[in-house]
């Protein structure tokens, strides 16, 4: 069995959805079970309410079917007590050849600003690797904001590329640290 597509996107969607369920209720819970495919279906949830208000939630997910094939989620999301929020979630699927997928991605969303990050990387049964992560930064203050680029792979190394806007949308010299 190769971990499809579909298995990844039902594991991603059944690993946010008991996020959102979860995060109603303080809680946790774990599962395992053998699945009809030779290999094991486990995962754990869990939500917390903070003393101020603040809430989170959270779930991860792995299926196996017992040749070497196996695919985790994970996704988790806040929301602070002055209203910011957030969200995560990764997917990793593994094929008995050795092939590696990842992708992943954040996003919060506050006074202050927002922030949005996808990521993702894959490592060829010989060891190719290959990433690449984009990410996107607004300060609600003074409307600036950033977009960066990064890219790697096992021929070229890395390579990055950064532009920042003013609030007018014009291209700026981005700040250093």
């Amino acid at each position: 069995m190769k971990t499809s597509q579909k298995t990844l996107n039902f594991c991603i969607a059944l690993t946010i959805a008991t996020c959102s369920t979860f995060a109603l209720a303080d809680g946790k819970a774990r599962f395992h079970r053998k699945n009809p495919a030779g290999g094991v279906t486990a995962g754990s949830m869990g939500a917390h309410t903070g003393p101020y208000g603040g809430r989170f939630g959270g779930g991860r997910m792995i299926v196996t079917d017992g040749q070497g094939n196996g695919a985790a989620t994970s996704g988790s999301a806040f929301k602070t007590p002055s209203g910011a929020v957030g969200a995560r979630a990764g997917a990793t699927t593994r094929s008995a050849d050795g092939t590696i997928q990842h992708k992943s991605g954040f996003g919060i969303n506050g006074a202050k600003g927002s922030a949005t990050s996808q990521g993702q990387t894959t490592v060829s049964a010989d060891g190719t690797v290959n990433q690449s992560r984009n990410t996107s930064v607004h300060n609600a203050q003074t409307g600036n904001s950033y977009e960066g680029n990064t890219s790697y792979n096992s021929t070229d190394g890395v390579s990055h590329s950064a532009t920042c806007y003013d609030a007018a949308g014009s291209v700026i010299t981005c700040p250093s640290r």
